[in-house]
């Protein structure tokens, strides 16, 4: 751990008049684990961005091995030793297991593919990882994402990786499936490989990471060991002050029913769930992955079809169609961001307003200068960090994207809001804000519906709190009358006792 296997040393990037990064410099070290940390916007995607080939710096040089490096795209990075494993899995789904990990490096011979060469170098990257189980033929789109994960790192072990990034590796992983990564990434440490991890979740890091490189607005903030460094002093780098409260409270008072759910049952999921949600209060739905709670949401909001009950909204049953539930009064942030919660290639001020036009409407014209205008205003009230209101989404980071798909619901004027996962990919500082912005929402009468796979966050900003198991909301209690283990208890499907 004495040596940087890779050095990044005074790296900048530009794009126009956005400074991205000023002067970075990093090391990772063979056999020890990295923790990139940073809020959304900092810098990260792009350094990483510029280590993968993707991008090259404006200035600034780096060092792989003692020689230098300055890969021309992602393939030559790849082949210099450079592996990136995403939050999103680059895959091919219809191709099988040992197809996706040789794919690009397949071993030949007088221009013929050797699949039983290539088959042999796989099942030794599937043992070193402990995944012998896997069929080489299975095709990957047959995975569960836990499984796909280990395909890609096994890819990454067969070009013979120096260096391995894991960014936001455990976002869509159930508990079982982050030790078993966190087992995996042990073994490519003792392996002697450098690993730089990126997470929003310092709990996370603390157990996986020895040291940890913080970046705030594009420069490094601060580094250490993580042995010697507290949580307050990370977060403190990140966001710039000292973060007192992590989960603000702002006063509420839950106060008439505004949504009723009777009965309600969707084609598989969910299953038979009734319960009542109030104005000025924060519902939260715990539960493992598969359990029902993302389709319990989109049932509400008509994007899945309903099988049996009824959902009223102030007294009122809607049509069972989106536009009908909007009309109602609901709002819905999908846990699936890049899929369905927003139009990827249109602009921030199309997604914030697509829902709402109404304001900026005369005759079918629109007045755009208006709408930009509003735009504008929600995107400082969320510190959305962009260049304009005119640039399109896909080129936010995941966590400016979730920003806006929250400013789209209210922006909406919902008066129940329904988030799947909201804090999902969000950095710590932005998490705070979310919190005090739900509070805020909830005493100016707003009712809530918050899922989320974090427990802490639903103790810690929930009125109450309902668990489902296999389909079923099992119970709704206070969140005070719960704990992490009990939540975790009945979410197995355990009875349990107040």
């Amino acid at each position: 751990m004495e040596t940087a296997l890779l050095r990044m040393s005074d790296v900048s990037k530009s794009f126009g008049a956005t400074h991205a990064l000023s002067c970075v410099s990093l090391e990772a070290r063979g056999g020890e684990v990295l923790a990139l940390i940073g809020e959304n916007g900092a810098g990260k995607s792009t350094l990483m961005k510029i280590l993968s080939g993707a991008i090259a710096p404006d200035s600034g040089q780096m060092e792989l091995a003692g020689a230098r490096y300055a890969p021309k795209g992602p393939h030559d990075a790849r082949m210099a030793g450079v592996a990136m494993i995403y939050q999103e899995l680059n895959l091919a789904p219809d191709l099988s297991v040992a197809e996706n990990v040789m794919l690009g490096q397949e071993l030949r011979r007088f221009g013929l593919v050797r699949r039983s060469a290539g088959h042999t170098r796989v099942r030794q990257a599937l043992e070193l990882l402990g995944r012998t189980d896997l069929s080489l033929d299975l095709p990957v789109r047959q995975l569960s994402v836990a499984d796909q994960q280990v395909v890609e790192i096994a890819r990454a072990l067969v070009i013979e990786a120096k260096l391995i990034v894991f960014d936001e590796p455990t976002s869509s992983l159930t508990q079982h499936d982050v030790d078993n990564l966190f087992r995996v990434i042990g073994k490519l440490k003792a392996s002697g490989l450098a690993i730089i991890y990126i997470s929003h979740f310092l709990e996370e890091i603390r157990r996986i990471a020895d040291r940890y490189t913080v970046l705030r607005d594009g420069s490094v903030a601060g580094s250490g060991m993580l042995a010697g460094a507290s949580e307050g002093d990370i977060v403190a780098l990140m966001v710039g002050r000292k973060v007192d409260d992590l989960f603000p409270s702002v006063p509420h008072t839950p106060g008439k029913v505004v949504l009723s759910l009777q009965s309600l049952a969707g084609r598989t999921t969910p299953k038979d769930v009734s319960f009542e949600l109030r104005r000025g209060e924060i519902l939260g739905i715990a539960g493992l992955v598969g359990a029902g709670r993302t389709e319990l949401l989109r049932c509400v909001f008509a994007l899945d079809p309903v099988r049996n009950g009824t959902v009223r909204v102030m007294g009122i049953t809607p049509g069972g169609t989106p536009r009908a539930r909007i009309l109602a009064g609901l709002g819905l942030v999908s846990e699936d961001r890049k899929g369905e919660g927003l139009a990827q290639r249109e602009s921030i001020a199309d997604n914030i307003t697509y829902s709402r036009l109404a304001p900026y409407s005369t005759l079918g014209w629109l007045n755009l200068r208006q709408r930009r205008a509003v735009v504008g205003d929600w995107m400082r009230s969320l510190n959305v960090k962009a260049r304009s209101v005119e640039q399109n989404v896909e080129q936010l980071s995941g966590g400016n994207q979730q920003k806006v798909a929250l400013a789209r619901v209210l922006h909406q004027d919902a008066e129940v809001l329904l988030l799947d996962e909201p804090t999902r990919g969000i950095d710590v500082g932005t998490k705070s804000e979310i919190y005090r912005l739900m509070a805020v929402l909830a005493a100016e009468g707003k009712a809530i519906i918050f899922v989320s796979s974090y427990f802490t966050e639903l103790l810690s900003v929930c009125d109450r709190v309902g668990v489902m198991a296999r389909g079923r909301l099992r119970e709704i209690r206070p969140a005070g009358a719960w704990s992490s283990a009990s939540i975790l208890t009945s979410a197995l499907g355990v009875e349990t006792s107040t």
